[in-house]
């Protein structure tokens, strides 16, 4: 599922559910821009805010925004509490000459080499601008979960262990990787399979080389549950000619899909909507270490009011992205994936057989 192909992290793993520093008492604070927080140290993001929108993002769900999500992912799964590891410390940039040659942070090159200026200019910790970069790419994707940001994040002192075994990898069985999801951060299969949802904007860039920026969904802008539909048609083709491991066929020309989004049964359950799509962050962007608490969601309230159509609370998904079956598929292409409850009945979309373009 998370591996060195996709961008599929949505939260701040380090240390989920542990103990964290104490807490600066919280006092609502007027930044010099007039944004209101509730703790001073936040006004520090503002410019923050309003320089990676245009010139990071350039104001869109797209490749950079994708990859915000899954390097603050590997950033932060490199812990385990057997085998050491920071965290989300940004270990993965300060470090980055060790942790990019791991061979599951293939392809991170890019990202970490966007971001660092960025850090550098704004004199921020890595780790703090990963998961605060991860933050704010959500809020550009139309239907994505808003969630929060923590700030207090220290400098790395030394780089993530190999993340051999730390990362899971789409080759991986369920087993394993509900595993090392439980141990990295307690996380519950439940809680696994909806971050699934995170590829819905996820592509692929070192499966197959000969065709980078694969995307995981036939709707790869938008963050819906329509990938759960999607990794249970039945495959018969692969996007490019040198299918990948961990690579399995998909049903939609142009559409990479992995072994590990195809296998948990337990997909069906959500092809109706994902409820922990609206109550993240439950478990959400805790580190050790942690000392001020800035909810984005207080952020970009005040944001708001100069870029509205940027920072409403969701940005919700268009009127026809309900679950349906990609044009050209029918119910019986649906593989069955549980005997004793049928997948839902959908509709496809009207015309010719959907095709998948490169991101």
């Amino acid at each position: 599922m998370y591996s060195r192909y996709i961008p599929a992290a949505l939260l701040s793993l380090a240390n989920i559910r542990s103990v964290y520093g104490a807490s600066t008492p919280e006092k609502r604070a007027t930044c010099s821009g007039g944004q209101s927080v509730k703790n001073a140290a936040c006004c520090a993001w503002f410019p923050v805010l309003e320089d990676i929108l245009p010139n990071m993002f350039n104001n869109e769900c797209g490749d950079d925004a994708h990859s915000a999500l899954r390097l603050s992912f590997h950033d932060a799964i490199g812990f385990s509490p057997s085998g050491g590891g920071g965290g989300a410390d940004g270990s993965i940039i300060t470090f980055s000459d060790i942790e990019l040659a791991y061979p599951p942070n293939d392809g991170l090159d890019d990202a970490v080499t966007t971001q660092s200026p960025f850090i550098a200019a704004h004199n921020v910790t890595a780790g703090d601008f990963i998961q605060f970069a991860a933050a704010v790419s959500l809020s550009l994707c139309p239907g994505a979960p808003r969630v929060g940001f923590m700030m207090g994040r220290p400098k790395a002192t030394a780089p993530s262990p190999s993340p051999n075994g730390l990362v899971p990898e789409p080759f991986d069985t369920v087993d394993s990787i509900l595993a090392r999801m439980k141990d990295a951060g307690g996380f519950t299969p439940t809680d696994v399979v909806a971050l699934l949802a995170s590829h819905s904007v996820a592509g692929a860039d070192t499966v197959d080389p000969t065709i980078p920026g694969t995307p995981f969904d036939s709707t790869p802008s938008l963050f819906d549950t329509q990938i759960f539909i999607e990794v249970q048609l039945r495959g018969t083709m692969f996007p490019g000619s040198n299918p990948g491991e961990g690579e399995v066929e998909s049903a939609v020309a142009g559409e990479m899909r992995l072994q590990s989004d195809h296998l948990p049964a337990i997909l069906r359950r959500l092809v109706l909507g994902n409820p922990l799509l609206e109550t993240w962050p439950a478990p959400s962007q805790h580190s050790k270490g942690l000392s001020t608490r800035c909810p984005l969601l207080d952020t970009v309230q005040r944001i708001s009011l100069t870029v509205p159509t940027l920072f409403p609370h969701r940005l919700p998904l268009p009127a026809n992205a309900g679950p349906h079956l990609p044009a050209g598929q029918k119910q019986s292409d649906i593989e069955q994936a549980c005997a004793t409850s049928p997948f839902p009945t959908f509709t496809a979309q009207s015309g010719p057989a959907t095709t998948v373009p490169a991101m």
